[in-house]
């Protein structure tokens, strides 16, 4: 049996018939850029999220940098960033020439440690970026409190969990909807994901949204009339038309999502070398990605698994603070050790809501006969 980690064209065969007619509609009217389908899709992840403004634009990276860009900070401003994580919100920070201070993680979330941020904070930190890895949100009361109490900004990455939900104040928000700014991508393997590349922006702060707005568009709000610096990111409309369609899906399909988790974690729960995902208090997992700790033989695993027809990914295998591009930095090994360990623990199993039982089964198998061995 062969199985993709990520069966992208499973999805499109469901959906086929509205996304065709969806793309050609858009082909006839030729508004490649900036077409009526783009504000309609703004409009729909607005409503979807629960925040009254959304800025799309080219990528998740794109997505943070202009919110970054949009809060105006000066540079050497201190930025709070997990050590745990895709590179983006480093890189973003570090091309602005802000000053990433690395945080480390929850070993059971993967998420950044919220308790350790009161010890980072000085008076030049002037903002943090919580990235909701993996499908489920950071600990974000703590992160609401703090960031009030030391007048700092939450820029959160939602990239990979769009669509869950947390608790704030006892009361069941979407995640991305807590920050002054949060920022998803729409990378095609995400959970919402389109055909190519895009990105988006949200916030509740009129003024900032208009902002935000200009920065994507060459900062500019009228034709040629270029008030603030600016970048060149738009979502394009044929993205756009796309999405509009996916995201009416994205309820079920998430649904679909938990249901293969909850499968795996019935079939692994008894192996001991294995950690299964732990679902955070008062949240819901979307499992963007369903991401395994294997304490003993990881890399065996791994390569087991792609012998029998099973791919596996390693997010991420080397942390930010030793990535060699952001050696500037100063931080060593050993700095971030939760961090660390994760890197040499994850795996990332097959994800997706076309995955069947049979699938499943024979992954689930596969794990068992490996560590039974």
């Amino acid at each position: 049996m062969q199985i993709k980690l990520v069966d992208l064209e499973r999805q499109y065969l469901r959906y086929k018939d509205e996304i065709d007619r969806s793309i050609q509609n858009t082909i006839s009217a030729t508004n490649f850029i900036q077409g009526p389908e783009v504000r309609a899709f703004e409009s729909e992840l607005s409503k979807f999220i629960n925040i009254p403004f959304c800025i799309s634009c080219g990528n998740g990276t794109d997505a943070l940098q202009i919110a970054l860009m949009a809060c105006e900070l000066q540079e050497n401003a201190e930025i709070i960033i997990p050590a745990f994580s895709y590179v983006a919100p480093l890189e973003a920070a570090a091309l602005l020439k802000l000053k990433p201070v690395l945080i480390d993680s929850d070993p059971t979330s993967f998420n950044l440690d919220s308790e350790k941020i009161q010890s980072l904070i000085t008076s030049q930190t002037k903002a943090i970026i919580p990235v909701h890895l993996f499908g489920q949100a950071c600990n974000m009361e703590p992160i609401k409190k703090l960031s009030e109490k030391a007048g700092i900004k939450i820029i959160e990455d939602n990239a990979q969990s769009f669509g869950s939900e947390h608790n704030l104040n006892h009361k069941k928000i979407k995640t991305g909807s807590v920050g002054e700014i949060s920022t998803t991508s729409f990378f095609p393997s995400k959970v919402l994901g389109c055909f190519g590349d895009g990105g988006a922006i949200f916030t509740s702060d009129n003024n900032l949204a208009q902002k935000i707005k200009m920065i994507a568009n060459h900062g500019q709000a009228q034709k040629y009339q270029h008030e603030i610096i600016g970048v060149n990111s738009r979502l394009d409309t044929l993205q756009a038309a796309v999405l509009s369609v996916k995201l009416k899906y994205l309820t079920e399909d998430i649904s679909k999502r938990q249901k293969a988790a909850e499968f795996y974690n019935e079939k692994l729960v008894g192996i001991e070398e294995i950690v299964t995902p732990v679902i955070s208090s008062g949240t819901t997992h979307v499992f963007h990605q369903y991401t395994l700790r294997i304490k003993k033989k990881r890399n065996d695993l791994k390569k087991f698994l792609e012998e029998n027809g099973i791919p596996s990914m390693i997010y991420y295998p080397v942390p930010l603070h030793l990535q060699k591009a952001y050696s500037y930095l100063g931080y060593k090994k050993g700095d971030f050790p939760v961090a660390e360990q994760l890197s040499e623990e994850v795996l990332s199993l097959p994800m997706h809501p076309d995955l069947n039982t049979e699938e499943l089964s024979y992954i689930a198998n596969k794990l068992l006969a490996f560590f039974k061995a």
